[in-house]
């Protein structure tokens, strides 16, 4: 699995993409974990593996033993043994992970493409719509960044358009933005950070030390 970056924001913090070449035998021998015997899919049991392989060469990276991956009842993951928040993303053939020892994050790896014009108006506030235009790849920012507030909040009940906000932002190839949760009393800002490549798009929680 050639490793395309992994950044480091602190001893127990960082994130990392890897891009896909092995077949699932591989990625098991990498990863040493049991599959969900429901996956069937060989597409989606290699984004799996790949997943879980990555995330352990993550955590290894933080000095620490990785003992896989549980989730919780909405469906959030979480690590064995270790409290550490952590985030997953998979984008064929590119996967995607992030974690940290006191925030909670979200990470999220997508490929610009024109279907996200016709979903937009099920996502995007009217602010959004009209900042975003008919640009794929800045639809493709705001998508991302979206999955990534819904990761790092982690219930059910959240509506894109309603409850998640993205400031409008200047595009560039790599920048900041300003998001916010407000649900049913709960209100947090975060500030996320964004990466446009020619075949991906990649957002993540920026955690500043």
């Amino acid at each position: 699995m050639p490793l395309l970056k992994i950044h480091k924001d602190a001893a127990q913090s960082g994130w990392a993409l890897w891009f896909i070449t092995e077949t699932e035998q591989e990625l098991y021998e990498i990863s040493k974990q049991p599959i969900d015997a429901t996956i069937t899919s060989n597409f989606k049991r290699i984004e799996w593996f790949a997943g879980r392989a990555l995330l352990k060469g993550l955590v290894e990276q933080c000095g620490m033993n990785f003992y896989g991956i549980e989730k919780n009842e909405f469906g959030k993951p979480s690590l064995v043994n270790h409290s550490h928040h952590i985030s997953l993303s998979h984008s064929f053939p590119y996967v995607a992970a992030q974690i940290d020892v006191h925030t909670e994050v979200g990470i999220d790896l997508e490929q610009p493409k024109l279907k996200l014009l016709n979903i937009a108006p099920r996502i995007l506030n009217s602010i959004e719509l009209a900042d975003a235009g008919q640009d794929v790849a800045k639809h493709c920012v705001y998508w991302c960044a979206k999955e990534v507030l819904y990761k790092s909040f982690g219930k059910r009940g959240l509506h894109f358009a309603e409850h998640l906000a993205i400031s409008p932002f200047t595009m560039q190839q790599t920048g900041e933005i300003i998001a916010k949760i407000t649900f049913r009393g709960f209100y947090r800002t975060l500030t996320l950070q964004y990466s446009v490549q020619p075949d991906y798009v990649l957002v993540r929680t920026l955690i500043k030390n």
